[in-house]
């Protein structure tokens, strides 16, 4: 079977997939890391390596491989390498404490742990009860298959764990979700029209987050190239996408706010770009039509989640007035919004979003009860997931969000969006980011307060609260609004407003 004729089937694997262009068009570049550059052939071959080390150790089928560095040539290697043994990857965020990581490796069951050397050292002083092999050392290369060792063919089922992923922690304790075989194809298949055949990727944000998965499994799995930055840098991201005419990229809000602000962005030349995607955050409208404008191809919004459920996508370029949208649901993927009860809402009502696709986890790893509690069902019986966010569809059908279900703030007995709050402090010229969360209150069990970063030291909190205020009805105002050097962000950009919330706590 040829390459063209897989990708146009109902299933098959990414390991298959990378197999068939290496027998194919070898010598294509595959990555391209800190100035190295990886074939299609040289992938192959490291996969093997990779995969026929781990049979000799024993990995059993399904089994957790967990990796947590930076990204780089080895990284990639060994991800999808334990992929074609049979297990199942699991990338781990080197920002959490070593403490969590150690707990994250105990709950995956994996028996090996690739790390970076930074990685390494954090982990010293922990109790890991598996190996921990340093990617890129002599320990690695030595514990490798020797070249041209090849692994047994494993018979993957759809349903089999492709990888699992830690959540941020946003809202408590990392859980890891298992993302299928499937569900991994479905996200390659679904992109059959975006180019990504002849892509040149920009890899921006780090590989254990569902928001690089998406955009960097389907360059590889259609053959594109894909250029992997280990450490986001707003100008380096600029001049790499310019020194290798990259074509497609994800990147987060926060990221796209800090390219589109660099004085000389527009001296740079994108005109090779065809497709430009975000996910992961609020993407505010005015940075969407600032994108737009001045940066080259298509940009596409995409909501969903890391558990799967449903997506909806908005084609900012060719809907200007949509742009405070997430836009409409993908084909294919079923969107609905309930209430409190589990009961679905009337047309133009707001509700929590519950969607369900092709592309959905087979649950949480070893949760049964939290799986149970992510899950809804129709009246047909059929498994939708919750999605924990408020939103309406305006008379188009386009989703507006209105905020995360945890956050909304209940303040007298009132609903308080902190989203709409945010919204407005966002318009005061000193205010270069801002995110508003509820605290604890004795009047009104909770209340609302604002943090900001501002944009110029004149910025008085005192002042930009008072005028904010007079803008938001009685029962949204503000009760205090706090300068900040900078929000605490996950590396794919989301506010942990957790850790915000407990700051204030400790006041």
């Amino acid at each position: 079977m040829d390459a063209a004729t897989s990708l146009a089937g109902d299933f098959a694997t990414l390991a298959s997939s990378i197999a068939l262009h290496a027998r194919e068009r070898g010598r294509a570049p595959a990555l391209i890391a800190e100035g190295e550059t990886l074939d299609y052939a040289g992938l192959d071959a490291a996969m093997d390596r990779v995969a026929a080390a781990l049979q000799r150790d024993g990995l059993a089928r399904g089994q957790a491989v967990a990796i947590c560095g930076a990204a780089g040539l080895d990284y990639v290697a060994v991800f999808l390498g334990t992929l074609r043994a049979g297990g199942a990857a699991t990338p781990l965020a080197p920002s959490a404490t070593p403490a969590q990581l150690a707990a994250m490796i105990a709950d995956s069951g994996a028996d090996h742990v690739f790390v970076d050397a930074a990685v390494r050292l954090a982990l010293s002083n922990q109790a890991i009860g598996a190996r921990v092999i340093e990617l890129g050392s002599p320990e690695y290369r030595a514990w490798l298959a020797a070249p041209g060792h090849a692994p047994h063919p494993i018979a993957i089922a759809p349903e089999d764990p492709f990888n699992i992923i830690y959540s941020s922690g946003t809202t408590g304790t990392p859980k890891g979700i298992v993302q299928s075989h499937a569900m991994r194809w479905a996200h390659i298949h679904r992109n059959a029209g975006a180019g990504f055949g002849t892509a040149v990727t920009m890899v921006a944000t780090p590989l254990y987050s569902n928001t690089t998965l998406v955009v960097f499994l389907p360059t590889l799995g259609w053959g594109g190239t894909a250029v992997l930055m280990a450490k986001f840098d707003a100008r380096r991201f600029l001049e790499l996408a310019e020194a290798h005419r990259a074509t497609h990229a994800m990147l987060v809000p926060v990221q796209y706010q800090r390219i589109m602000a660099l004085p000389d962005f527009d001296r740079f030349d994108l005109s090779s770009f065809r497709l430009k995607t975000c996910t992961s955050a609020p993407f505010a409208p005015a940075l969407k039509a600032d994108v737009v404008a001045r940066w080259p191809g298509l940009l596409i919004e995409y909501y969903g989640m890391t558990e799967g459920g449903g997506t909806t996508m908005l084609n900012c370029t060719a809907h200007p007035t949509k742009l405070h949208t997430v836009g409409v649901p993908v084909e294919g993927h079923d969107i609905r919004l309930i209430d409190e009860e589990g009961r679905e809402v009337p047309p133009g009502e707001s509700g929590e979003v519950v969607g369900r696709s092709p592309a959905m986890m087979n649950g949480y790893h070893r949760r049964a009860d939290a799986t149970r509690a992510a899950e809804w069902f129709d009246a047909q019986g059929r498994r939708f997931i919750r999605h924990g966010d408020l939103g309406r569809f305006d008379e188009d059908g386009f989703l507006i969000l209105m905020d995360r279900k945890k956050d909304v703030i209940i303040s007298g007995g009132f609903n308080i969006y902190p989203s709409d709050l945010e919204a407005v402090l966002a318009q005061h010229p000193l205010v270069a980011d801002c995110a508003v969360v509820g605290v604890a209150s004795d009047d009104w069990g909770e209340t609302p307060v604002g943090f900001f970063v501002p944009a110029a030291p004149e910025a008085d909190a005192a002042a930009i609260l008072a005028w904010a205020n007079a803008q938001l009805g009685r029962t949204q105002r503000l009760h205090a609004l706090e300068a900040v050097t900078e929000l605490p962000r996950s590396a794919i950009g989301k506010v942990l407003k957790r850790e915000l919330r407990d700051a204030w706590s400790r006041r």
